[in-house]
């Protein structure tokens, strides 16, 4: 009997899988550190990149996991006749190593926010991989590595620990819980009655006076700040700040006494100064909820991290001082290659927990003195992040006309790129166009080459064919089809003979319809649209101004923050109001404002398209701003409805109903092209 997998194959696989299983999770746990601190730089566009990370991250859990499974299941028995006498000693070292990969690296704990609420999961997980990985060390017993396993196995438990406390406090419900802090009773009345009697008593001169409490005056001044901020400074602010308002992640509601303070403070500022606040701001959002950073930045958090690096260190000097007699030279380098890669992982690690904003904020603290010598390295360093800015030109220009911003990309805290999704251009499948020429010397050079040698023209060219052809295979299909059903009254004979050459031809066309379902079912025909027609533009100095400078001019009109509703309810009624029309805009003022606020986003969106589509007559600065933001919109609104916490989600039957319509628009179609 033949069988399906040989033999040999057969023996590669059980001397190899678990080493390989081994060298692929060090490698997966290399690419997070390594990659991990580049995806809050990273536009959202880069999908080969995200794939990797997403694909390394979900990868890494699952090698460790099924590489310990593999280990215990072969721990307890006879090493092979082709292996060394002490494999299990060193397979029970492998598994102390994979509770550590387990742990995850500091850089990336959470791909989303939802994954920070399975944190009890993962708990549950370590458990099962604890009593994995101990049943498998006391099957080794006794070994010669005993001591180097032990060690490893507590940093391997201290590493999962801190991902746990940092998904555990990542997740919203403790999040907020966390942002309550402890409760205030106020005074102990029971106390002071009871003392007051006394001093009665004794005949002290007491009395009880009530002090109102002072009204807080409407104009407060803002606080003091420095005439120009350091870099230093600025990280100190925007960590004041991000204390106080992270809390509206959870919708938490800050005092009055707060909101004023931040509101004095931020009409201070230039609109530079904000922006370079605001980055900082989100850099630390973004380490609270997917990294360790949080929980590395305690005292108690860097003494264990202490304790873990120790292990590793002691691990390495135990197993180099031990004779190797008995073991596979292969594994015994695979060893040193886990003891060095997890000591050059951890280095890497503390050396990104030295040079993050968090380091800086905690490390100095706000002051007014005069910069120490420690205050000016720490500028110093910080320097290489600030904000770099150069011209660019436009579409179809060729002068200078924006400034975007055009940092180094590993210096950067965010992607510095405005994302956009235009409906009528993915509805009409018109690929969407820049308005900044940015790209770089290398990405120009593969547009040149593909310009110069006719690929965009030959590959759509292909693509044109493979599409007439698909047509034409399938009239021809459809013809043969009513032939042959045809026959069913002219000739039976013909038929009968013609019928397993239908069910054929049915069968062969029908794969590609089943195919076309399970897409359909998978949503993947949504995603890739939404991928193809997603572009993405850089920030601009002149957008950021428009925007910083209308949001201060609206924050003057309101006093306090409990009549700040008509400011950030507002959806376009304002810009009707100022807008010079010949008939009265209340008449326009229903189709936005008594509508559910994705009808509203989705009738400003298309009204904004039309008019930058035909309106010559705005200046071109308020034409490209105005799409820009609309843009945006739609981005949030389609791409990501979780981001929109005032919206629950977009009617999809409205989208689509917009889209059929868009569809229809054979003028406009015409009119997008043209430009």
């Amino acid at each position: 009997m033949v069988e399906p997998i040989p033999k040999t194959m057969r023996d590669v696989w059980d001397k190899w899988n678990i080493r390989g299983l081994v060298i692929f999770s060090l490698v997966l746990q290399a690419i997070l550190v390594l990659l991990s601190p580049n995806r809050k730089r990273t536009p959202t566009t880069r999908r080969l990149f995200r794939l990797l990370l997403w694909s390394a991250y979900l990868s890494a859990n699952w090698a460790a996991d099924y590489a310990v499974g593999q280990i215990s299941d072969s721990s307890g028995e006879p090493p092979e006749a082709n292996e060394s006498p002490k494999t299990n000693d060193l397979l029970a070292f492998w598994a102390t190593f994979l509770l550590l990969h387990l742990g995850g690296p500091d850089t990336i704990t959470a791909l989303a926010l939802e994954d920070n609420e399975l944190w009890l999961r993962n708990l549950f997980g370590l458990l099962c991989q604890f009593v994995a990985t101990l049943y498998v060390f006391l099957l080794s017993i006794p070994s010669s590595l005993m001591v180097p396993t032990s060690l490893m196995l507590v940093a391997g438990v201290i590493k999962y620990v801190e991902r746990l406390r940092a998904m555990r406090g990542a997740s919203l419900k403790r999040f907020k819980d966390l942002m309550l802090g402890e409760p205030e009773p106020g005074i102990d009345y029971d106390r002071f009655m009871e003392e007051y009697n006394t001093r009665k008593l004794s005949k002290e001169p007491t009395r009880l006076v009530r002090l109102e409490e002072p009204e807080k005056e409407k104009g407060v001044e803002a606080p003091a700040r420095p005439e120009v901020m350091t870099h230093l400074q600025v990280v100190q602010y925007a960590y004041k700040y991000f204390n106080i308002y992270k809390g509206l992640v959870v919708d938490f509601i800050y005092s009055s006494e707060q909101w004023r303070e931040s509101k004095h403070f931020f009409q201070s500022l230039s609109s530079e100064e904000a922006l370079r606040i605001l980055e900082v701001e989100l850099s630390f959002m973004y380490g609270t909820f997917f990294t360790k950073t949080d929980i590395l930045h305690t005292w108690i958090g860097s003494a264990f991290r202490c304790i873990a690096l120790c292990c590793l260190f002691a691990s390495l000097f135990i197993f180099k001082t031990l004779r190797k007699d008995g073991y596979d030279d292969f594994d015994v380098a695979l060893t040193y290659t886990l003891l060095f890669g997890g000591i050059a992982l951890d280095f890497i690690s503390i050396l990104i927990f030295c040079v993050s904003d968090w380091t800086f904020a905690r490390l100095r603290k706000p002051k007014k003195e005069k910069d120490t010598k420690l205050d000016k390295s720490l500028n110093w360093l910080l320097g290489f992040r600030e904000l770099k800015w150069k011209k660019c030109t436009c579409y179809k220009q060729e002068q200078f006309c924006h400034t975007v911003l055009d940092r180094v990309f590993i210096f950067r805290r965010w992607s510095e790129h405005i994302y956009a999704y235009n409906l009528i251009d993915s509805s009409l499948r018109i690929k969407p166009k820049r308005i900044h020429h940015t790209k770089g010397y290398i990405h120009r050079s593969f547009d040149y080459i593909i310009t110069r040698l006719y690929i965009d023209h030959t590959v759509s060219i292909f693509i044109r064919v493979l599409v007439l052809t698909s047509e034409a295979v399938n009239q021809i299909r459809k013809r043969m089809n009513l032939y042959i059903l045809s026959m069913y009254i002219k000739n039976r004979v013909k038929y009968y003979a013609l019928c397993p050459l239908r069910l054929l031809l049915g069968f062969w066309f029908g794969i590609p319809l089943i195919i076309n379902y399970l897409l359909e079912f998978l949503g993947v025909p949504d995603k890739v649209s939404e991928m193809v027609f997603t572009s993405q533009t850089p920030l601009t100095k002149e957008l950021w101004e428009f925007i910083f400078e209308d949001v201060k001019h609206k924050s003057l009109l309101v006093v306090g923050s409990e009549n700040a509703s008509p400011i950030y309810s507002s959806r376009g009624d304002w810009t009707l109001g100022d807008m010079n029309i010949e008939f009265d805009h209340e008449k326009l003022l229903r189709f936005v404002t008594e509508v559910d606020y994705d009808q509203s986003i989705l009738v400003w969106h298309i009204a904004t398209e039309m008019l930058y589509q035909t309106d010559a007559a705005c200046s071109d600065r308020c034409r490209e701003l105005s799409k820009t933001l609309s843009d945006y919109m739609m981005y949030l609104l389609i791409v990501q409805p979780s981001l929109m916490s005032t919206v629950a989600g977009i009617d999809k039957v409205r989208f689509r109903d917009a889209i059929a319509e868009a569809k229809n628009l054979q003028e406009a179609k015409k009119l997008l092209i043209e430009f």
